[in-house]
């Protein structure tokens, strides 16, 4: 198949009809002994903190991510003020990464959680305030007409008759993709989302499931225009503190589908509530693979409420993703999902697939020495494990 979204009408079918399974990701799979970790912690794990922090200490929190070896990390949102008051400073923090991009082993991917188009619009806004700011107030005059110096030399080692590569969106704002060195302009991305109940969609975002899709057409139009990418998370895959544990796992598929044919980049399928266990989690996996969802195109984002989050992180190894979303110090839980507390720890799920024999490409010392601080900054208990273990017994060597 060609084309990654040749059958999606089909796929929706297939969502019903499991024996017709049909396939439509194209993307190329990363090396399997390599996981991606989604840091949410300075957005899914501050947004539910009572207590004002300083955006100073977000700022913080994200440049100490970036020096862990992290490569994608959700720095903020720009959602409701009166909902979510703790995203209030993530203009600001947007522009300090643009100003000052933060120092790092590798090159890093911000994403940014927007609900409708005015999140977008203000987005974009710093983006435009930013962009204009760079430009030479001083630039070099046109040739003077009709004065031709003839053709330059090419100096180059290209094919001389090769045509110029065209560049993305996100390249023509400075954000090159592929980069190794750790001095390229960080990309940008979007983060939408909706949830797989409708009486959690209401309570999350005032609308219906069909309008929360309506909603993200002008989102995912204006990213394809301005080469930004878009992630959309799905809520409440394994359980809805509304509608009970027993979410549908078909209703899941077939919203995943409509947001692949709507354009999103990849889906994020969270258990909120941290209601998911190994069975559950596995028979959502193979009804997504059964709707022709491929595994490239799955990131998994699991809460730690009942302890449950490593067992269903490995149950998606088998099953073959690679894409974890993880929160550092396990900061985090949902004020519209009653009783959720954090979502897993990123050191305990580093430390998880390290002993697996996976790569993250993260510092697990860097990363639990961030979950210390972050703890200590916000005045609450640690809750990794791992991390804490691991200083603990640095401290002891220390002494010795």
């Amino acid at each position: 198949m060609s084309s990654k979204f040749t059958c999606l009408r089909s796929a929706r079918l297939a969502a019903r009809y499991p024996c017709r399974r049909r396939t439509f990701a194209t993307a190329a799979s990363s090396r399997a002994d390599h996981v991606r970790i989604v840091e949410v912690g300075p957005r899914d794990g501050l947004q539910n903190e009572k207590q004002s922090i300083p955006v100073a200490t977000k700022i913080e929190l994200v440049e100490r991510l970036a020096r862990t070896g992290l490569q994608t990390i959700e720095a903020g949102s720009f959602v409701s003020l009166k909902w979510t008051p703790q995203m209030a400073n993530s203009s600001e923090i947007l522009e300090h990464v643009l100003r000052s991009t933060p120092q790092s082993p590798h090159p890093i991917t911000y994403q940014w959680l927007l609900p409708n188009v005015k999140g977008l619009d203000n987005f974009l806004s710093v983006l435009k305030s930013h962009s204009q700011a760079q430009q030479d107030p001083y630039p070099s005059p046109p040739p003077s007409p009709g004065f031709d110096d003839g053709p330059a030399l090419n100096t180059s080692s290209q094919d001389p008759n090769a045509m110029p590569s065209s560049s993305s969106g996100a390249e023509a704002m400075g954000k090159p993709r592929g980069a190794s060195s750790s001095t390229t302009s960080p990309v940008h991305e979007l983060s939408i989302f909706t949830a797989a109940t409708e009486t959690f969609t209401q309570k999350n975002t005032n609308c219906s499931i069909a309008e929360s899709l309506k909603r993200f057409e002008p989102i995912m139009a204006r990213g394809k225009e301005t080469g930004l990418n878009v992630r959309a998370y799905i809520s409440v895959a394994l359980g809805c503190p509304y509608e009970g544990p027993n979410v549908d796992p078909h209703k899941v598929a077939e919203l995943a589908v409509s947001l692949l044919e709507m354009g999103a980049n990849e889906i994020s399928v969270a258990d909120t509530t941290g209601m998911g266990t190994a069975p559950k989690t596995l028979e959502l996996l193979k009804t997504l693979n059964a709707a022709g969802v491929d595994k490239s195109d799955l990131a998994l984002h699991f809460h730690d409420t009942y302890g449950q989050a490593l067992v269903n992180s490995v149950v998606a190894l088998e099953h073959g993703i690679r894409t974890f979303d993880a929160s550092v110090s396990g900061l985090g839980g949902c004020p519209f999902s009653p009783g959720a507390t954090g979502n897993v720890a990123t050191e305990d799920m580093v430390h998880c697939f390290h002993s697996l024999g996976l790569r993250t490409g993260v510092d697990m010392e860097k990363l639990s020495e961030v979950g210390e601080w972050i703890s200590q900054q916000l005045g609450r208990a640690n809750e990794s494990r791992a991390g804490k273990a691991l200083l603990a017994k640095i401290r002891k060597e220390l002494l010795t």
